[in-house]
């Protein structure tokens, strides 16, 4: 404060004053200046005057702080704050732990809390460190030395571990700070803003009371002041703890120097966590904790040493530097421990180190060196075998001798251990022999090494070659590796391939052409077209310009010879352009030998002279031929002087003996020439017919082609002509299409014309009317003789006929022209007919012979209305002679009305009704009679079979039914249409009875036949049963076979018997028994029937107990006795006599009752004696019971005592009885056991005899091999046999022997390797084994000096030399109770325990390492199938795109086709003589056309098009237009008006008839122009489409040019319609004018008669000729209007087209945009994986 300040007191009772003064600019005194209210006037010093003095804040002011810095952490524990005025109404209590950088809330307090800290719990303390607003030192109340007091730990709240984390941050601060933000008020300041009411209300605090203690982590029992804080302040708690536990710090927060082998933990209660001292050994004193090692350690350590002395290093210096070893035989903690090592630092690894420490079971010695890997010796200072030059440099020290195996003599790896040269082959060079000779390639482990390179003499630019590959550097356009092939297209020139055609050279006078038409099938013997006709002294002069190579050259002449002789002589001379220099190759040249003479052979067809002639490369040349005489001088001949040549070509051959491939001198030229000559290479190009070429000449004359022409030659076939671009690499010829000669096809064959694509097209020319067979090479016209006519001049002219003797067409005035060979006339007029047009056309009558003059003309058949009414039904007509009646030949289908008056019979068959068979009503317009649709069922000829108007059919035949007779009737099936409608044949047993009607009436499907059949009863007429069932004569339906599965061969049985196709050994109708013949158990066991053949019924014993069925009259088990009843011996029994069927039923009954009684027997065994005898014993007892009731009664009658002696006896014989049954069933059972025990004996002996039976077999086996043998086949079956055993044998021997590689080869190899190994290897295992020997020995000393007490307190933890019963940790040869070993335990710290710890860890974290490489295998494959997902999505987006690709391609294609056809329209239309015809067809075609736009565009394009059919705006001007047209139509009514009157006034003069013809020829005029208004309508629509296509080229990039054009199009089609309108009225008006004329014509005939009529005819039959031209043009202008109507239903139908496509494309495009999204989500998440997978790759390379 700057100045005293004034403040006041609320209530003062003691004293008056109120008001005092504040002056805090000096420091307080107690007597001097005691007005000072600093801060430090809260410090409690607990002295009498503490109440005169306080801290106190500006007046007015709420928001004040009072802040604690303290010099060092401490642990706070409690606040008292002593207020002298009235205790904040709100305020709150922070603390800092990092000196002030962030504070964090203790408590609030406020007298409102929800007022001054909304949000802030003011509830109960829960936990220790919540943080709540209380109220309760907050009030008003007292008014002075009120406290506020703040526990850090509440003692309410329990603490369970005071020296948890948690408990210890809540304690520690460094920084305390107490916020007053609101004071308390009376209210007063509310009213009144006075200052002086302000000086009443300010904070002031006798006493703050902090209580704490320094922060030391329980490593420190005091605290000492820090360096620069004055140490002699009462009461002072200074921050600087006296650290203990090898712990320092301001807070004893780090562990101590050099004690840092476990981590810095506060001391928790009794473990004070001392840090732990390090272990360096004696080698450093620095170290540093390390936590990747103390985890490492589990634990245990984790000091490492830093600056380790005396060449040591490792965590606790426990190892020697590198270049050092540890000596054995010193402590580690020896300063001399560590020795150097001595190793060549050239050859050894790591520059010279060694082995650090001795450690067998890691194969380590100390101080041994280790050598690289191409380095020997103790201390690695020589190279081993095979490799040189040891170096520093080298990380194998030294290199390998680098000998290619394959260049090398016997392929062996050593080289100069100096200089590292290999020994190589003959043809092999370089330092490692890994290089050819020049001219060789292929290296290889051939004797030589490597292969001649071979080049190819001509194709080859030299004989060099690659050295690998052994490609040769080859000429232009020749391939393959030696360069004796030529590249596609390309080709060897032949021999005379310079050929000069005689045709085409310069002919002197008399020369002619003459040309030769080839014959198919057969070979040509000339070249070209023809020949040069020469005569004797004619010229030839050919112009050589093509020379390649300068060289000589052989001159072939070929020829035909026409005469008997020889021509013998002819002149050649080669006129050069100049003087030959003598430089040139042609130097040696004299003018002689530009001059030869040859002679001609008659016999022969070429000529080549004795001496060449030089030529030089681009120097033109004329050879000039003289055909100076033909015969001898001296000889005569008559016709000599007509003598004539036919020369067909000449050829310019290179010499060979010119070329330097075979003459260079050299072996291989040499030989080259020898077989040149030797196999006649020149011969076979002198003939143009060739015979087949050897390949040796092939190659030479190759190798010469490629010399003389630098290369191989292009094909170049003509590509209209060929067949492709390659041609015959022999020559060139390329493929000809057909009628196509040349060596490039490029022209066409004699006798044939129009080259182009598809070959040449024969001339044909008619041998009858041409000149010759040969045509225009370009129209193909022939030159025809006179009178023929016609491009081959196969016909006569117009109007004839009967070539070659042409007359004129016989067409009675109805035809102009007529067929050429049969002189039928073509196109008759005025509706006749017929070959000379004699008769009417069909649909016409008359007589068109007798001309129209005599009414013999044809006149349309009234059937009954004319042929081009409508209602024409007739194919012809004729006049009844005597009635004058017309009669029609009706069409099929309809016929006529036959009318009666009395006697009298009107024939009038005018075709106006519908035959039988037919219905319609033709008397309707439109109307015809078709047939009755009633599928050929019905009577034709029947009036009623259908009805006449509807063609309902009424009377089906053929067992149909039906409105049309188109189905069968019930109980029929098949097909109505094909009148095959047969009955149902449904089999009654399989047929559901409600289905039939009677046994052979039934019920089926009408198409298929097919009838309802019973359950498991299939066909289709019910007639089989389903698979796997049976019998179907039950009437119910088939039953299920139920074959055992497991013991038939299928499901299925036999369907009238039921019996299943068993396996073998069963059998049975379900193959659930034995199979036939046998009983028992098939389960268990089958046996045989053992019956006897002769005495059974059948084969087959009972299935269950194998008794067999017996005959008549047999007996026995076997039925092999007589039966009882019948004598004699089996198998001939007779019946016994009649008195043994008594006696047997008498035994029968005996046997019935013993049967009986062994019942009872059996009975009494199984149940006890009283059971059987039961109702027995009780019967017994009934008659004693009546017996002793008779003989009780005394007064018993003579009959009761007859009655009791009769039940006596029969108790008696009764008791007889039972006593001899059970006597006899004694008997009985004994008999069964001695049965049974003779069965047992039974059974051994089949054993035996089974035993027996094997042993026979076997010897039958061996007897059968013998026999085979003594056969002659058997033995040679035997001996082939054996034979080719051994010679597969043979075969596996001579593979494992001969045959390499093979094993013994292999072994062998294995062998002398094995050997080369131990003698390379011996020295070495020999020092190494020696080395070994002494090293065991020092271990074995070093053994005995051991003392055991150190091993066990190392090992097992044992500190003593206690026995081992004694010991708790055991040691070396100790056993526990079990007998196991005893080495550690609890407590023991030896390495045993040690590595238990270790292993344990290491087990633990092998776990948590599995379950982390799980984890991130997981992450793998999510990442895996998201790459996948990713992928799929990428190729079906690539698919789209390809997709969209092709459509934009396809309608680019569109585009240039239709640019291309607009381009072709317009050149049609533009052409002269283009007919209305090929318009119309070129306008379909255009119509047909589809338009390449989007459906957008379309879409929009047919609004346009729909609004401008609407509008219509240019119908003003099409009248105008048109206004033309009608003014000449009123013309010439005007005039045809004035012809009439001007008839009229002279009827009398033929000046009538003269203008009305000039009337009609009017008409004809206007008709014309009609037709030709229609031509010019139709060519304007030509020039319409080709300004299409002018807008169509300027848009083309652009694909709303579609717009354009369709635009056009529509505007066209409301032009064509116009037009089409138009073009109709005209010819309306055409006809009106027609047809006045005609009836001024009329009119005319009717005035003037006689000499006149024929003319007026003639006159009306050009009119009506008019007239029907101008139909057929309103025809042809309908059919427009019809094909733009066409055309725009099209465009709409397209428009709908593509609006589906758009539909589609719009649906796909959602679709991608979904695979789109749903990449980009894939793409994301893999991101995240990616993420998450490198956070977890970085937390286990850092182990945090």
């Amino acid at each position: 404060m700057r100045r005293k300040e004034p403040y006041c007191i609320v209530s003062h009772l003691q004293d008056e004053k109120k008001c005092f003064e504040c002056d805090s600019r000096r420091p307080y005194h107690p007597v001097y200046n005691t007005i000072n209210h600093r801060i430090e006037n809260v410090i409690t010093t607990f002295k009498p005057h503490r109440k005169n003095s306080w801290w106190q804040s500006e007046n007015g002011k709420s928001d004040v702080f009072i802040q604690l810095d303290l010099e060092a952490e401490f642990h706070f524990t409690h606040l008292i704050m002593t207020f002298k005025t009235f205790r904040p109404a709100a305020m709150l209590i922070e603390r800092s732990a990092d000196f002030g950088r962030t504070w964090q809330v203790y408590r609030y307090f406020s007298h409102d809390c929800a007022a001054s800290f909304p949000g802030v719990s003011h509830g109960a303390l829960r936990n220790i460190n919540d943080v709540i607003c209380e109220s309760r030192y907050s009030d008003i109340e007292p008014s002075t030395e009120g406290e506020v007091i703040y526990r850090v730990l509440d003692p309410s709240i329990r603490i369970e571990d005071p020296y948890s984390p948690a408990i210890q941050n809540q304690l520690k601060i460094t920084n305390l700070r107490v916020n007053f933000t609101k004071l308390h008020t009376l209210g007063d300041n509310l009213l009144d803003p006075r200052a002086e009411i302000k000086e009443k209300y300010y904070y002031a605090i006798y006493e703050l009371v902090v209580r704490g203690n320094c922060f030391c982590y329980g490593h420190a029992s005091e605290c000492a002041p820090i360096e620069g804080v004055r140490d002699d302040i009462e009461g002072m708690v200074h921050g600087r703890c006296v650290c203990n536990h090898n712990t320092k710090g301001l807070n004893c927060e780090q562990c101590d120097d050099f004690y840092n082998d476990r981590p810095w933990r506060p001391a928790e209660g009794r473990n004070t966590n001392a840090c732990k001292k390090c272990n360096c050994n004696d080698h450093s004193n620095i170290c540093h904790f390390d936590m990747a090692v103390y985890l490492a350690t589990g634990n245990v350590s984790g000091g490492v040493c830093d600056d380790c002395q005396h060449n040591t290093m490792g965590r606790n210096c426990e190892m020697c530097q590198l270049f050092y070893y540890k000596d054995p035989f010193k402590d580690i903690r020896d300063p001399h421990v560590c020795k150097p090592c001595d190793c060549d630092p050239d050859g050894s690894q790591n520059g010279g180190m060694c082995d650090s420490h001795t450690d067998l079971s890691l194969g380590m010695m100390g101080g041994q060196c280790r050598c690289k890997a191409n380095v020997e010796g103790p201390r690695c200072d020589k190279c081993k075998t095979g490799f040189f030059g040891l170096s520093a440099d080298s990380a194998q020290g030294c290199q390998p001798c680098r000998c290619d195996h394959r260049g090398t003599v016997s392929g062996s790896s050593q080289c100069d251990p100096v200089s590292g040269d290999c020994f190589c082959k003959r043809l092999v060079t370089g330092r490692s022999c890994d290089q050819c000779l020049p001219e060789h390639w292929g290296l290889s482990h051939d004797l030589s090494g490597c292969r001649g390179c071979d080049c190819d003499v001509g194709g080859a630019l030299d004989n060099l070659c690659s050295m690998e590959s052994g490609q040769c550097r080859c000429r232009s356009h020749m391939t393959g590796r030696q360069c004796t092939q030529v590249e596609s297209g390309y080709f060897f020139m032949a021999l005379d391939h310079f050929l000069y055609e005689a045709e085409f050279a310069k002919m002197g006078q008399g020369c002619t052409l003459e040309t030769r038409e080839h014959q198919p099938g057969r070979p040509a013997s000339w070249t070209d077209v023809g020949f040069a006709r020469v005569p004797e002294g004619g010229t030839l002069e050919f112009t050589i310009s093509n020379i390649p190579h300068s060289m000589e050259y052989d001159l072939l002449i070929r020829y035909e010879s026409q005469m008997p002789r020889d021509w013998e002589e002819v002149q050649i001379s080669v006129i050069r352009p100049g003087s030959i220099p003598t430089s040139s190759p042609c130097g040696n040249t004299i003018p002689d030998d530009d001059s030869l003479l040859v002679s001609l052979p008659a016999g022969a067809r070429f000529v080549v002279p004795p001496q060449p002639v030089c030529l030089e490369r681009d120097v033109i040349y004329t050879l000039r031929f003289e055909f100076t005489r033909y015969q001898d001088a001296n000889s005569i001949l008559i016709g000599g002087s007509n003598a004539v040549l036919l020369v067909d070509s000449i050829a310019l051959m290179p010499r060979h003996s010119s070329l330097e491939m075979f003459t260079a001198g050299d072996p291989a030229s040499t030989v080259r020439k020898q077989t040149y000559e030797r196999y006649r290479c020149h011969e076979g190009a002198k003939s143009v017919i060739r015979p087949q070429m050897s390949d040796t000449c092939a190659k030479l004359i190759s190798s010469m082609s490629a010399i003389i022409n630098d290369g191989a030659l292009a094909c170049n076939c003509d590509p209209q002509g060929s067949v492709s671009s390659m041609c015959d690499v022999r020559g060139g010829q390329c493929r000809c299409r057909p009628n196509v000669i040349g060596r490039r096809c490029d022209k066409c064959a004699p006798g044939t014309y129009g080259f182009g694509p598809s070959g040449c097209l024969p001339c044909d020319c008619s041998l009858e009317g041409s000149v010759t067979r040969f045509c225009d090479k370009f129209s193909g016209q022939c030159q025809c003789r006179p009178g023929a006519f016609g491009q081959r001049c196969d016909g006569c002219q117009a109007g004839h006929w009967g070539f070659p003797s042409c007359r004129p067409c016989q067409c009675n005035g109805h035809a102009d022209q007529c067929e050429q060979r049969t002189g039928a006339c073509i196109n008759c007029r005025d509706n006749t007919g017929g070959d000379k047009c004699d008769r009417c056309a069909d649909g016409y009558y008359g007589n068109p012979v007798l001309g129209q003059s005599s009414g013999g003309q044809c006149r349309p058949c009234p059937c009954p209305e004319g042929p081009n009414s409508g209602r024409h039904f007739a194919a012809s007509c004729y006049q009844d002679n005597r009635n004058l009646q017309i009669i029609c030949n009706c069409n099929q289908g309809y016929t006529g009305i036959v009318k009666r008056s009395g006697s009298t019979i009107f024939k009038r068959a005018r075709c106006e009704e519908c035959a039988p068979g037919y219905y319609g009503n033709p008397s309707q317009p439109g109307g015809r009679c078709q047939p009755c649709q009633c599928n050929n069922n019905i009577d034709m000829s029947d009036m009623d079979a259908c009805d006449r108007r509807t063609g309902e059919c009424r009377k089906c035949l053929y067992n149909t039914e039906g409105s049309n007779c188109n189905l069968c009737r019930s109980g029929y099936y098949g097909d109505a249409a094909r009148r095959n409608c047969r009955k149902c044949t449904c089999n009654f047993l399989g047929t559901e009875r409600s289905q039939c009607m009677e046994r052979d009436d039934c019920v089926c499907q009408r198409a298929t036949g097919q009838c309802q059949c019973l359950p498991n009863v299939v066909g289709l007429t019910c007639d089989h049963c389903a698979p796997n069932h049976w019998n179907l004569a039950s009437g119910t339906g088939c039953e299920p076979c139920n074959c055992d599965p497991n013991n038939s061969v299928t499901s299925s049985c036999n369907e009238f018997t039921g019996q299943c196709q068993c396996r073998d050994g069963f059998g049975g109708q379900t193959c659930r028994d034995c199979q036939e013949n046998f009983w028992g158990d098939p389960r268990t066991l089958c046996r045989a029937c053992d019956c006897d053949w002769r005495g059974i019924e059948t084969s087959q014993c009972h299935r269950a107990t194998g008794h067999c069925v017996c005959q008549q009259g047999v007996s026995g088990v076997r039925c092999d006795q007589c039966a009882r009843g019948f004598s004699g011996q089996f198998p001939n029994c007779q019946p016994c006599h009649q008195c043994f069927g008594d006696w047997d039923r008498i035994v029968q009954d005996l046997a019935v009752r013993t049967q009986a009684l062994a019942e009872q027997a059996h009975e009494i065994q199984t149940t006890g004696l009283i059971g059987p005898y039961e109702k027995l014993f009780k019967d017994l007892e009934e008659k004693l019971a009546r017996a002793q009731g008779i003989v009780s009664e005394r007064n018993a009658t003579a009959a009761a005592v007859s009655t009791l002696m009769e039940l006596i006896e029969d108790l008696r014989a009764q008791i007889g009885e039972t006593t001899d049954t059970l006597n006899r069933l004694e008997g009985d059972l004994t008999l069964v056991q001695d049965s049974n025990s003779e069965a047992s004996k039974e059974l051994s002996a089949l054993e035996r005899e089974a035993k027996e039976l094997n042993l026979t077999s076997e010897q039958l086996h061996h007897q059968l091999d013998i026999l085979k043998n003594s056969n002659f086949l058997g033995a040679y079956d035997s001996i082939r046999s054996s034979y080719n055993r051994s010679r597969d044998a043979e075969r596996r021997a001579n593979e494992s022997t001969i045959t390499r590689p093979s094993t013994v080869s292999q072994s062998a190899d294995t062998r002398r390797r094995t050997e080369r190994l131990i003698a390379a290897k011996r020295d070495d295992f020999n020092r190494k084994n020696a080395a070994n020997k002494r090293g065991l020995g020092d271990l074995n000393a070093k053994v005995q000096d051991l003392d055991m007490s150190r091993i066990n307190e190392k090992v097992c933890g044992s500190s003593s030399d206690d026995p081992c019963g004694e010991s708790p940790c055991g040691g070396a040869g100790c056993r526990d109770d079990e007998g196991n070993r005893h080495c550690g335990g609890l407590n023991c710290d030896g390495a045993v325990a040690e590595a238990g710890d270790a292993l344990q860890k290491a087990k633990q974290a092998e776990q948590e390492l599995n379950k982390a490489l799980e984890e991130t295998q997981g992450l793998f494959t999510k990442v895996a199938e998201a790459k996948s997902k990713a992928e799929e999505a990428k190729s079906k987006a690539q698919a789209a795109l390809d997709k969209a690709t092709a459509t934009k391609n396809k309608v680019e294609r569109s585009n240039n086709d239709l640019r291309d056809l607009i381009k072709q329209i317009r050149n049609f239309l533009t052409q002269e003589g283009a007919d209305p015809d090929s318009i119309e067809a070129v306008a379909n075609h255009v119509l047909k056309l589809s338009i390449p736009a989007s459906p957008p565009q379309i879409r929009h394009l047919a609004d346009e098009i729909k609004e401008r059919v609407r509008s219509l705006s240019n119908v003003e001007a099409i009248l105008k237009e048109t206004e033309e047209d009608v003014r000449k139509a009123e013309q010439l009514l005007l005039d045809a008006k004035r012809a009439r009157h001007h008839a009229e006034g002279v009827k009398s003069t033929a000046e009538g008839v003269t203008q009305a013809l000039l009337d009609a020829q009017t008409a004809q005029t206007s008709a014309e122009k009609a037709i030709a208004k229609a031509k010019s309508d139709i060519g304007e629509t030509g020039s319409r489409l080709a300004q299409i296509e002018f807008e169509t080229s300027d848009n083309e990039k652009d694909l709303n040019d579609a717009m354009d054009r369709l635009g056009t199009l529509g505007r066209e089609i409301n032009i064509l319609k116009t037009k089409c309108a138009e073009n109709k009225m005209a010819a309306a008006r055409a006809e009106e004018t027609a047809t006045m004329a005609r009836d001024k014509a009329n009119e005319a005939k009717q005035i003037l008669d006689g000499q006149l009529t024929d003319k007026y005819n003639e006159v009306q039959q050009r009119v009506d000729t008019k007239a029907k031209a101008v139909q057929e043009a309103k025809k042809k202008a309908e059919s427009f209007r019809e094909e733009a109507n066409d055309l725009l239903k099209d465009a709409q139908d397209k428009l709908k087209r593509l609006a589906e496509l758009e539909l589609s494309y719009e649906e796909n495009q959602r679709k991608l945009e979904g695979k789109a999204r749903q990449l980009d989500g894939l793409e994301d998440k893999m991101r995240e994986i990616l993420n998450e997978i490198n956070l977890k790759v970085r937390i286990y390379n850092t182990c945090q």
